[in-house]
C-alpha cells in the first residue's frame, strides 16, 4: 500500500510528538517541583521510542500494522496528559497539555486515514 499525503503528514506529526516525549525525560522534575512524576515521563519516553520505531516501517511500506502501532502509542501518550486537566497546575502547563492532546487527535486521524491501495488493472 502507498501512503497518502495525509498519512505522511500524520507520521511527521507523530514523529515530532514522539521526539518531544523522548526529550521530556531530560527535563529535571525532582520531587517538590511542578511537573509530571518521573514514572510518567519514563513511560512517555518509552512510548515515544516505540512510536519512532514504528514510523520507519509505516513510512517505507505503508504497513497498516505499523500505522496502528503509531496511532496506539500516540493515544496512550495523550492519555498520560489527562491528569493535567484535573490537578492544580499553572495555566501554561495546562495549555501545553491541551495543545499536545489536540495535536495527538489530529495526528491519529491523519495516520489512520485510508491509504491508497494499488490496484491491478487488467484488460
Amino acid at each position: 500500500m502507498t501512503l497518502t499525503l495525509r498519512n505522511k503528514i500524520g507520521l511527521v506529526l507523530a514523529a515530532l510528538l514522539a521526539l518531544s516525549d523522548v526529550l521530556s525525560i531530560l527535563g529535571p522534575t525532582p520531587d517538590g517541583q511542578e511537573g509530571p512524576p518521573f514514572a510518567v515521563l519514563l513511560l512517555g519516553c518509552l512510548l515515544g521510542v516505540v512510536t519512532l520505531a514504528a514510523i520507519v516501517p509505516a513510512w517505507r511500506s505503508g504497513s497498516r500494522t505499523a500505522l496502528r502501532v503509531v496511532a496506539g502509542t500516540r493515544i496512550l501518550s495523550a492519555l498520560l496528559s489527562i491528569p493535567a486537566f484535573f490537578v492544580d497546575i499553572p495555566p501554561g502547563m495546562r495549555a501545553l497539555a491541551a495543545v499536545g492532546f489536540a495535536l495527538t487527535v489530529v495526528c491519529v486521524v491523519l495516520v489512520l486515514a485510508p491509504t491508497n491501495r494499488r490496484t491491478l488493472v487488467t484488460d
